[in-house]
């Protein structure tokens, strides 16, 4: 539980007379957060972090960016910012809005944009371009609002925390109020047994209970976001997860859509006895993995589940089954033809395939797993990889004619950019985006791989830039940080089918402007 100091009810005091004396507009405008008529005693505080937490809680998005420059040039870090937004998107949406989980799931992989971003005066645009998000549904949603409140821990009973919270949220279509007041408890529990890590093994037993992306990708993103926030603060970040579940729960039809992987995960790993093994050293060469990821692509979901639970039991490491399932999950991105018109909406047009497309989606979901398996305990390794394999299959089978196209770029496609001077190679990718073509920008990135593979940091650059003053449908920094990290794990053989699947994205998107880009140039050059 947490509490205040004396120094925060007095700071809380203070901002009231200041508000009380020349209103709360003005004193937001003077730099004095207002938040403080939310607080009560079950209010979630963050003690030296709570005024910059105020400050993005309480500065509408019109004018976000010109104060949160402001406190930039007077010293304020990027990495300040990112813990303060993942701390006040966690505290109003707590895992229960839809664009408020993507935008906290945004906010780590802008921070990377930022990092590799080598000219100074362009770093905090991706940063700002989140914060703007963020500040946008925080108006939508009602600033005031909170979701997140201290809880007080339950008590944990003789069977292990996991399985208690699993069994909490389980409840949910009966009665989804109490399931999460008593999931809320159970989870308040386990962060009192032990360490951040127990913390988050325990919660993994109840998310591996489905496979759905946002299920999977919003713990691995919270668990990322320690790193801003502190471990300390692991059980305001995790809990979302919480929220998260059993807000899908409480939909009767999902124990009838879950029902297959609840029984095929404790059976593979009873019949393969996984638990009690220990971790795989066994490496594998470039044509194991490219014949595992190709077989994965064909089977269905617990087919692919014993597939990987095998490879597990046979000894081989996680590292070489992950990037297997991620070539896998690569193929939907680059094998898809767009989007069919009955699923199109704003911003993602007939033919495109970014944002929420089921490429993107399992390539993140697959990202997330492989994350949670390198530093969960033996139980999170195993299953997160057999339920990796798993999504891979049921995502596939969303759609038949996956099997039936061939992957970008297609050997026509790769004739038509032959006669491009290997120096004229990227301005030519960079007039494809612009033109949203798919095929050449696929096409022409294969290309870059082929002869100038030394300059994929320059082809990074040319997709970040779009990556970041693009709208990207909410989806555009999580798969670039997916990528990003796919591409520096993967071996050489297959590192730039990751590049060529962003390609594809990159093009995709264009043309749609991110809200507050422009502004954000605009205020960085003054």
């Amino acid at each position: 539980m947490l509490t205040r100091t004396r120094r925060e009810v007095f700071a809380d005091v203070g901002r009231g007379m200041i508000a009380a004396g020349v209103g709360t507009a003005l004193a937001s405008d003077l730099g004095f957060p207002t938040a403080w008529a939310a607080e009560g005693p079950g209010r979630l505080t963050f003690g030296d972090l709570d005024p910059l937490v105020n400050f993005l809680q309480d500065t509408p998005p019109d004018k976000l960016i010109a104060k949160a420059v402001e406190k930039i040039k007077a010293g304020t870090e990027l990495k300040q910012f990112i813990a303060a937004a993942a701390l006040t998107n966690a505290r109003a949406f707590g895992g229960e809005d839809y664009i408020g989980f993507h935008t906290l799931m945004a906010l780590a992989p802008a921070y990377l944009m930022s990092e590799h971003e080598t000219d100074a005066a362009k770093k905090p645009l991706a940063v700002l371009k989140v914060l703007h998000r963020n500040a946008t549904r925080l108006k939508d949603y009602g600033n005031t609002k909170e979701t997140l409140k201290v809880v007080e821990p339950g008590k944990l009973g003789n069977e292990r925390g996991g399985e208690r919270l699993r069994a909490a949220v389980r409840t949910a279509p009966q009665d989804a109020a109490k399931a999460l007041s008593d999931a809320e408890a159970t989870f308040a529990a386990i962060e009192k047994q032990g360490k951040p890590e127990d913390m988050l093994n325990e919660l993994l037993v109840e998310v591996d209970d489905a496979t759905e992306v946002h299920r999977v990708v919003l713990v691995s993103r919270a668990w990322d976001l320690t790193r801003f926030v502190g471990t300390e603060r692991a059980h305001t970040m995790l809990r979302q997860s919480v929220h998260y579940c059993v807000n899908v729960e409480k939909n009767a039809n999902q124990a009838k859509y879950n029902a297959e992987i609840r029984e095929v995960l404790p059976k593979v790993l009873d019949q393969y006895k996984l638990l009690a093994t220990k971790p795989g050293t066994r490496s594998a060469d470039d044509a194991w993995v490219e014949k595992f990821a190709n077989q994965v692509f064909t089977l269905n979901g617990p087919q692919t589940a014993d597939a990987v639970a095998g490879a597990i039991a046979e000894g081989f490491s996680a590292d070489a089954i992950g990037e297997a399932l991620s070539l896998a999950a690569n193929q939907l991105l680059l094998r898809d033809e767009g989007r069919p018109k009955a699923w199109t909406s704003a911003g993602k047009p007939e033919g495109s395939i970014h944002g929420d497309s089921i490429g993107v989606h399992c390539c993140d979901t697959i990202h997330a797993w492989r994350n949670l398996a390198a530093v969960g305990d033996r139980r999170t390794q195993v299953t997160s990889l057999i339920l990796a394999g798993y999504q891979v299959a049921r995502d596939r089978t969303n759609r038949a004619e996956f099997p039936k196209w061939e992957p970008y770029p297609r050997a026509e496609h790769r004739d038509k950019v032959k006669g491009v001077p290997a120096d004229s190679l990227m301005k030519e990718l960079n007039a494809a985006i612009r033109d949203k073509d798919q095929v050449r920008a696929a096409a022409l990135t294969a290309r870059i791989g082929e002869v100038k593979p030394s300059t994929a940091k320059d082809v990074f650059a040319l997709f970040r830039g779009y990556g970041i003053s693009e709208d990207g449908a909410l989806h555009a920094e999580k798969y670039y940080g997916t990528v990003s990290d796919e591409f520096a794990r993967a071996r050489a053989a297959f590192k730039w089918r990751q590049l060529v699947a962003l390609a594809r994205v990159t093009a995709s998107q264009y043309g749609y402007a991110a809200p507050g880009h422009k502004e954000a140039c605009e205020v960085l050059k003054g």
